[in-house]
């Protein structure tokens, strides 16, 4: 039958007005989870009242309208769609109200609605689809709202439930599937910059994924329905309804801001969110480190709870595992072990941490996870258990099973998790979810502290060579326990805001030292690695392979011993910062460094520069890659080269960088340019003039290169090999192969002085439209003019922009310095540059050093300008 469409005027009027006091009424409050109940209360009196003007007069038509999703869970946030389901006795009854269904949606749309509707017979909703898992997992959450209610009885009583049921292993195991596929997606980690508030790990996905989970396991044991769907998923503590809360209003806040369903927690979001401290018990300003610090101790609770409950998909068991013995008790506790999971007998009660400890050794041991009940009842257990905490022997006799154990890294998240870690070891506490805002350190201070340790035992199964020359010097540390030990406490004195955190560390370690009841040296060993585990950090930052550089850096370790332990502390504390924090690069640094350094405190100190006359073994060995008509020009290429060049270079290197060479006779330029993954590796080999390390600088800049690994060289001849890597921002490079060689062409006429730079500049295509800068960075400049025996060291840390590191050459052309060796680094949105500075082949006066000091600072504050501007 033909259907009027239905005025909705007073309809769209009503919700514009209920969402304008709904808006108010949180930012008043900022109870988002009031928000989102309010918002599906509004949403469902639309509907009915749409339902029943569409089908006034048939009062009795066999079907009925279903909410679904978040709408069915009544967790509808401001701008998210409407899942709607609509279910017909069979199909004549679908086909006869075709239309009615059709007004129905499109009135939604008209009052502002995003509708997402979906159409079934009664029989097509029984029936599963492996390919729509969506809809199935949709139904998990649904609720009534119009139309015939025995209908709906009848899905909701045997439909649905038959559905689950006879397809449980596949819809448990194809949940898990997409939980993994997601929880990949985004590293396996909670901790991420800008997170995105629904899809990332600990995020409002998983928490829906733990009430699904606990959900289906409730639907299998029990056959029905839970009469509270959030009681088969919350504990005791509440954590995880709390972490809800947060989570809900935070996305209100962000839907608001945004106007749309938009879900990422930027960091200007993180900054209002903070100022106006959305989600936290107390209104006013909180410190936006503060505020992410609460929002991943929620994100921790929710993934944790996620990840336990999918724990219990059961595994596809073979015809042999069905005959192995499922239970093995741990012998002297309460607990055992079910597929690799453990377990905790009913009824138990505690009464002394021994065996609860004795629980986390075997988890470092061997990987097994606790179950959500044991965690439970560890939690519960711990006021008793903290009037009977061990001391001295004791005490460190448990800390070094777990801290030993290839899986130490996961136990102790779990401890920590528990507050067992804080129980043992209070000085831990401060660091807890301690967010270090910036857009270099990934994690926070916690987890990057059990990153740390979990890197040293991954060292047993190095994947990249460097790893394998690392993992050397594992076996040759002979009280890894303390080592280890070092590595848990290294950090924690990040937790006071003021001094210097490797000194505060040293000091919140003794109190732990004096309960462990250790011995002076055990003690003085434990001190030395936390006082200088950034010491070897600070070294790679000037040339690794200048003499005085080592000796400083030498006399500061004085031990062979401490100097192995030192060099893998500084390998597992740069990889645990980020993921790509660790390159290729920065490890050989780190082990040149470190045979530097052993050599030197062998009395076998390298040379400064090559000379063949010192040391002919290396001209040798590359003579032998070469004809016997080069052997004299392969001598005066590597004469006076830094040992730095001679020895971060491969044979194969500095042989395909000679024969370059060889061919400035007949083209003065010679160019070498190749990809290395998410970098551009690009060699300049020509003659040096003024300006030149500057003007290849700006033509990188000019293309819209960000440059972020550089180093200059030359030899006696004058002769320049200088070594850039960056990023190509915009793609040119890769999504155009043919622009490669007009990039390169672009080079050589700057580099012979054909084009000017400067014109480059101006009319490039690319203008910078980088990202809002996160983190300002104020410019410093440090002069050392005592490290090195023939150069002023100057170091700069300014914000990294386009064209940085060009003004800054510039400045040293106009003040006649010349560039010894440069190393360009950037942690970030920070740029760390280290330049070896000479005039006239001697260090700067001070007078100098002021003059380009002022100059310098001239050009990044016009820099900065104008990349605010941008």
């Amino acid at each position: 039958m033909q259907r009027a469409f239905p005025k909705i005027d007073d309809l769209r009027d009503e919700y514009l007005r209920e969402m304008a006091l709904l808006r108010q009424n949180f930012e008043r409050t900022g109870d988002g989870t009031a928000a989102v109940r309010r918002r599906s209360s509004i949403v469902d009196r639309l509907l009915i009242e749409i339902w029943k003007r569409v089908f006034a007069g048939e009062p009795g038509i066999n079907a009925t309208l279903i909410a679904l999703g978040g709408y069915g869970r009544k967790d509808l946030f401001p701008f998210s769609d409407i899942d709607i389901l609509f279910v017909f006795a069979d199909e004549k009854i679908e086909e006869a109200h075709r239309e009615g269904i059709r007004n129905i949606i499109q009135s939604l749309w008209d009052i502002g609605l995003r509708a997402s509707p979906q159409s079934r017979t009664l029989k097509e909703a029984g029936r599963f689809d492996p390919d729509n898992l969506e809809f199935t997992l949709a139904t998990l959450d649904h609720r009534f709202l119009a139309g015939q209610f025995p209908l709906y009885q009848k899905l909701h009583n045997e439909t649905f439930p038959g559905l689950v049921l006879s397809q449980w292993n596949t819809i448990t195991q194809k949940l898990g599937e997409l939980a993994r596929a997601r929880h990949g997606k985004y590293g396996n980690t909670i901790f991420h910059l800008e997170p995105n508030l629904k899809e990332c790990p600990g995020g409002l996905r998983d928490y829906h994924l733990a009430l699904w989970f606990a959900l289906l396991f409730h639907l299998k044991e029990e056959k029905v329905w839970p009469r509270q769907r959030g009681g088969v998923f919350q504990s005791a503590r509440g954590d995880a309804e709390t972490a809800f809360d947060f989570l809900s209003s935070v996305r209100c806040f962000l839907h608001f801001r945004h106007g749309r369903d938009d879900n990422t927690l930027d960091w200007q979001s993180q900054d209002e969110a903070a100022a106006n401290s959305v989600g936290l018990e107390t209104r006013g300003t909180a410190d936006p480190a503060y505020w992410m610090r609460t929002y991943y101790r929620h994100a921790r609770v929710i993934y944790r709870r996620a990840a336990l409950l999918m724990e219990h998909i059961p595994a596809p068991v073979s015809f042999y595992k069905q005959f192995r013995r499922r239970r093995t008790p741990i012998a002297g506790t309460e607990f055992y072990i079910d597929q690799g999971r453990i377990e905790i007998n009913p009824g138990t009660e505690f009464s002394d941490t021994e065996s609860i400890l004795n629980v986390f050794s075997l988890m470092a041991a061997h990987g097994y996870v606790l179950s959500q009940a044991a965690e439970d009842r560890i939690t519960d257990a711990l006021p008793l258990l903290a009037i009977r905490i061990p001391e001295g022997a004791q005490l460190w006799s448990a800390l070094r099973e777990v801290l030993l154990g290839p899986h130490a890294a996961h136990a102790l998240r779990t401890m920590h998790a528990l507050g067992v870690l804080e129980m043992l070891v209070p000085e831990f506490h401060g660091i807890d979810a301690l967010v270090i805002r910036d857009s270099y350190h990934r994690y926070t201070v916690d987890e990057h502290t059990f990153l740390v340790i979990d890197n040293i035992h991954q060292l047993r199964q190095p994947a990249h060579d460097y790893e394998r020359r690392l993992a050397q010097l594992l076996p040759e540390i002979d009280r890894l326990d303390l080592f280890l030990l070092a590595l848990l406490m290294h950090d924690t004195g990040k937790a006071r805001k003021t001094g210097d955190h490797n000194i505060t560390s040293v000091e919140l370690s003794e109190t732990l030292l004096a309960r462990l009841d250790f011995d002076a040296e055990e003690r003085d060993t434990i001190r030395k690695l936390i006082r200088l585990h950034l010491e070897m950090s600070a070294a790679m930052r000037r040339d690794i392979f200048d003499t005085e550089n080592v000796r400083g850096f030498s006399e500061k370790i004085a031990n062979p011993v401490l100097l192995k332990m030192l060099t893998l502390m500084t390998y597992a504390d740069i990889k645990a910062v980020h993921p790509d924090a660790l390159t290729p690069w920065k490890a050989e640094n780190l082990w040149q460094l470190y045979m530097s350094t052993a050599n030197f405190m062998d009395r076998s100190v390298d040379e400064v520069r090559y000379h063949a006359a010192v040391d002919p073994s290396l001209l040798n060995r590359i003579r032998s890659m070469v004809p016997a008509t080069q052997y004299d020009s392969l001598k005066d290429f590597l004469e006076g080269l830094p040992q730095r060049y001679l020895q971060t270079r491969l044979p194969e290197q500095v042989k395909k960088h000679f024969n370059l060479a060889d061919q400035l006779g007949s083209e003065p330029v010679q160019l070498d340019l190749h990809a290395q993954k998410r970098l551009y590796d690009l060699t300049v080999i020509t003659r040096d003039r003024s300006r030149l390390f500057a003007d290849v600088a700006g033509t990188l800049a000019a293309w819209g290169m960000n440059i972020v690994k550089a180093d200059a060289f030359s030899n006696e001849a004058g002769v320049i090999v200088d070594s850039f890597h960056f990023t190509d921002a915009f793609d040119t490079l890769a999504l155009n192969p043919e622009e490669k060689d007009r990039f390169l062409a672009n080079l050589r006429d700057v580099i012979t002085q054909k084009t000017r730079v400067d014109q480059l500049l101006a009319g490039r295509l690319h203008r910078s439209n980088a990202s809002t800068i996160k983190v300002e960075v104020a410019p410093r400049l440090e002069f050392d003019t005592t490290s090195s025996t023939h150069s002023t060291i100057l170091q700069i840390v300014a914000q990294d922009s386009p064209g940085l590191l060009r003004r800054i050459a510039l400045a040293f052309s106009q003040h006649q310095c010349n560039i010894e060796v440069a190393l360009i680094d950037t942690e970030g949105e920070t740029a760390i540059d280290v330049f070896y500075l000479t005039r006239q082949g001697r260090k700067l006066s001070t007078e100098e050093q002021n003059a380009l000091a002022a100059e310098l600072m001239d050009h990044l504050e016009e820099l900065a300008l104008e990349t605010a501007r941008s």
